[in-house]
């Protein structure tokens, strides 16, 4: 099917659908099932669209509420079967009626399968969007727990200070050992952080390194 026809099926606005698939593609499904080609408008202008396979269509389809994908199922019903099959005998009709339940049940399975999984993966994506709409810097520290607290680094505070000097975010020797290098502070991820601390009648500066709120969309 293409984007026009899921559009005709679903009701949906055409740039919607291809929102739809764009939004897909970037989160790393197959593109050969959303394969990008142009079409000519009433107008006589090129414009975007994509060739779905049925693969493609369930894909999309999983997104959408129940009464859309049931539309989009029904027309690649249609267009698997092609003309309507009339059945010479009860027998005939039978077995035509259960080989089309067997494929509907198939293709009902393959979407609740992909809505376990975007189920599954809800609470790291509601994690992610607490963490968008930090407006306060962390510690290291912190952002270890965060990111352990999340599946995305297994190891803790440690590890991510040795994997932060390795990967050229903090200095890894000198009098400013561990401080923010100028690249993580240019690509504005980390800053540093000062506190006075008074001790035997003087007061001396404590510098650390410390995450912003964009350095903790990008490290996550």
């Amino acid at each position: 099917m293409t984007s026009l026809e899921i559009a005709e099926v679903t009701g949906k606005r055409h740039d919607a659908i291809l929102r739809d698939i764009r939004n897909l593609l970037k989160q790393g499904v197959n593109v050969h099932n959303f394969v990008a080609v142009e079409y000519t408008d009433k107008k006589g202008e090129k414009r975007p669209l994509f060739n779905l396979t049925p693969k493609g269509c369930l894909v999309l389809a999983s997104g959408y509420d129940a009464v859309l994908r049931e539309k989009i199922i029904d027309r690649l019903e249609t267009l698997e079967l092609g003309k309507p099959k009339v059945p010479q005998s009860f027998s005939e009709a039978l077995q035509l009626a259960a080989d089309q339940a067997k494929r509907i049940e198939e293709q009902q399975k393959q979407i609740e399968q992909k809505d376990a999984k975007i189920t599954k993966l809800q609470p790291k994506a509601d994690f992610a969007d607490c963490i968008m709409q930090s407006e306060d810097c962390i510690s290291i520290g912190e952002m270890a727990n965060i990111l352990k607290q999340n599946g995305l680094f297994k190891k803790g505070q440690n590890a991510l200070y040795e994997w932060l000097r390795w990967s050229g975010y903090l200095l890894s020797k000198g009098a400013r050992y561990n401080l923010p290098t100028q690249r993580s502070m240019s690509l504005g991820v980390m800053k540093v952080a000062e506190k006075t601390q008074p001790a035997k009648g003087m007061v001396f500066i404590n510098r650390k390194a410390v995450i912003t709120p964009y350095g903790q969309r990008y490290f996550h």
